[in-house]
């Protein structure tokens, strides 16, 4: 289920959805997405189809990609299944074990072969090898070998850090205990364990026969079996391994994926066939059919197929983005659909007061998950689908933007079109759609309640100031009673109720008590040390999500800087050198400096953003980290003129490993300015300045690793 998960392919209804209800959602969709992982990796009890899983996942990519400041290194889209359960030793992954990125659809294969070609630089009708394989549902693990005898092996884990499960390991039969003399002295092979559908039904007429609880499907009879403290129970289940990538190894396997299978499959591994070695998008996708065909008849279960840049030296070339390899991805089988009743439409109010429709259904599983609710976007989408309350529609959970309504299946007789509202339904402002835009937005601002309460909700949440204890229901609650109207109030609230007065004790109050109090104490506290990228997100500002927070406390370092630099930046001309300096921050635009001026010129947002630093916060300063040590490591970068050794993409995602900050434009802070063939103005500013120019040739050697 949670095996490989990452689409970067928005679906083109999203384009509709607005920013700060896909912020909303983006949270949502994480602590769902959360708690799914730990129904599945630790209790090996999920509690919805591969399916649903995967329409969740694929909503909160289409989410990021379409904002891609939306991401933090907690987002579920970078880590990969959940940290060890308590109970088993822990074996630390010396190569993490990652996931892959999901494709839906013909489109997404296309793309994924465009995107290679273009990250590498290749003509559009290069012929790409890609290997193709299926996509075990099971449970990947790793095993290690020293001197070619076996000695450990691990559950994926979150992806750094596994369970032991040596021992369980070593009861399938599988997995050789030994390898052949021309295996590397270390060697970590890594694969899928399953259950045979002939064994998953043996073992639940045992189970039926013994009056103990049937398992689901193969795929958690496999994982249960798998994830025992006894290994006597693994060892009376018939689990079955499927070997097909490797982890660190002290000598080179093979130059190729299809290379790798065969010298696998020579050392007695076990290996799915039938795979095939493609060269474009038309033979994965016959190879997708092919095996759609299969499936039936397989002896075990596949959700998908998993394409692979089969050179390795490509791969390495390619390298990874987020949590999910470049060079790889795993076409799903395709989800359901259902038809259900639209009983009503409401309309929810976000952050920044935009209005947003959301169609209330008649409850339909779609996909293994109930679903009661789904977004129309904004009135444009509800008036091109043409949905009416009373109507019967098609409801989707997969492959877009989830869950939707993909159209109206038939009209009730009495339904009317919807109006949408020119009024705010909660405070009664006057709800405008200025021109250009897609929303229709609240003008109350932090005079309407739904406003105020979501900056409140989205300051507190994981990826903001992290305050556990602190949620959506309490955050109403407070609000209601006066108690909590600003952030600052978060901070004496634990003074507040220490003090007699008018505030009942939050230890009496219903669904409360002294350990829930202490708790709720003790994270506020913790949340006064926070980075200053981390603060930056919390404040809610329009345009800025995780991502763009972290550019920008990276370049003004300080609180006091940020906000003298933005004052000095009113003056929004080009040749203004603080304007200019805001420009060049990867990311911000002329409509997100705007916002960020708006936002630190206004005296009241000053006040509460002061308070806080001075009188509840300690901000520790934002530390860029590189994934390997360079000469490059904090300085800042700027491509221009065309590459011949890389692409661009290939350049920055390597200057940005090193450690290196890729800036849009030239300035006085700019270290080093990259120039390939025919560079222009940025070439020019950077003489004026005196900046140091490198050629390409240069650069890569100032890295380390000049290519040939």
């Amino acid at each position: 289920m949670p095996d490989h998960k990452t689409d970067q392919n928005p679906s083109t209804s999203l384009f509709d959805f607005d920013r700060e209800d896909a912020r909303r959602r983006h949270g949502v969709l994480s602590a769902e997405i959360r708690h799914h992982d730990a129904l599945y990796y630790h209790k090996d009890a999920p509690a919805i189809s591969d399916a649903a899983y995967d329409a969740l996942r694929k909503e909160l990519e289409a989410l990021e990609s379409r904002y891609p400041d939306f991401v933090t290194d907690q987002s579920p889209t970078r880590t990969v299944g959940i940290k060890p359960a308590d109970g088993f030793k822990k074996i630390r992954h010396t190569v993490p074990m990652l996931s892959l990125g999901n494709a839906f659809t013909a489109e997404d294969v296309t793309d994924f072969i465009g995107r290679i070609r273009r990250f590498l630089g290749l003509d559009e009708s290069a012929a790409v090898d890609i290997w193709a394989e299926q996509k075990i549902d099971g449970s990947s693990c790793s095993i290690r070998y020293e001197n070619r005898v076996l000695v450990s092996a691990a559950t994926r884990g979150d992806g750094q850090e596994g369970e032991d499960i040596t021992d369980n390991i070593r009861t399938i039969s599988d997995v050789p205990q030994t390898l052949p003399d021309d295996a590397p002295d270390l060697v970590e092979i890594r694969g899928e364990v399953f259950m045979r559908r002939r064994a998953f039904e043996a073992l639940n007429i045992e189970r039926e026969a013994a009056g103990e609880a049937l398992f689901a499907n193969p795929r958690n009879a496999a994982a249960g079996s798998l994830r025992q403290l006894d290994v006597e129970i693994t060892r009376k289940r018939a689990l079955s391994f499927y070997a097909y990538s490797f982890g660190e190894v002290s000598a080179p396997l093979a130059s190729t994926q299809q290379a790798l299978v065969e010298r696998l499959a020579k050392w007695g591994f076990s290996i799915s066939r039938p795979s095939a070695l493609c060269h474009d998008a038309d033979g994965l996708l016959a190879y997708y059919a092919q095996i759609e065909r299969l499936r039936p008849e397989l002896d075990y279960d596949i959700d998908g197929i998993v394409y692979k840049v089969n050179d390795f030296d490509l791969q390495r070339r390619l390298g990874f983005v987020s949590r999910a390899p470049r060079w790889a991805i795993a076409h799903k089988f395709a989800a359901e659909k259902a038809v259900t009743i639209l009983k009503a439409i409401t309309i929810q109010v976000g952050r920044t007061g935009v209005l947003t429709p959301v169609a209330e259904l008649e409850p339909v599983n779609v996909g293994g998950v109930m679903v009661s609710r789904a977004t129309l976007h904004n009135e444009d989408e509800v008036a091109r689908k043409g949905v009416r309350v009373g109507d019967k529609v098609t409801v989707q959970r997969a492959g877009d933007v989830i869950p939707q309504i993909v159209g109206v299946v038939e009209h009730a007789a009495d339904s009317v079109d919807f109006e949408f509202p020119d009024h705010c339904p909660v405070c009664g402002s006057k709800a405008i759609r200025e021109e250009g835009e897609v929303a229709r937005r609240c003008t109350g601002g932090l005079f309407c309640e739904a406003q105020a309460i979501e900056r409140l909700r989205h300051f507190i949440a994981r990826d903001a100031m992290d305050i556990d204890g602190l949620g959506a229901r309490s955050i109403q609650e407070f609000w209601d009673e006066g108690l909590v109207r600003q952030p600052m109030d978060i901070y004496t609230l634990e003074a507040r109720d220490s003090e007699a007065g008018n505030l009942t004790p939050l230890r009496v109050r219903e669904g409360w008590g002294a350990q829930s109090v202490a708790k709720l104490f003790e994270s506020i506290n913790r949340s006064r040390s926070v980075t200053f990228d981390r603060f930056l997100f919390a404040l809610g500002i329009r345009q800025v999500g995780q991502a763009t927070a972290k550019r920008l406390a990276a370049h003004y370092v300080t609180l006091d800087a940020l906000i003298g630099g933005l004052e000095a930046a009113q003056d929004r001309q080009k040749g203004n050198p603080a304007y200019d300096d805001l420009l060049s921050i990867e990311d911000v635009g002329p409509a997100v400096a705007n916002d960020l001026i708006g936002f630190f010129t206004e005296p009241h947002n000053l006040d509460i953003v002061r308070t806080l630093a001075a009188q509840a916060l300690s901000l520790a300063p934002y530390e860029r980290r590189a994934t390997q040590a360079s000469a490059v490591s904090g300085k800042t970068v700027v491509f221009t003129g065309s590459l011949t050794k890389m692409t661009r993409a290939e350049a920055k995602a390597r200057a940005e490993d090193m450690g290196a900050k890729v800036a849009g434009s030239v300035s006085a802070k700019t270290d080093y300015v990259v120039a390939g063939e025919d560079a222009g103005s940025k070439l020019k500013k950077a003489t004026e300045l005196g900046v140091v120019v490198l050629s390409e040739d240069e650069w890569l050697a100032l890295l380390g690793g000049a290519q040939s």
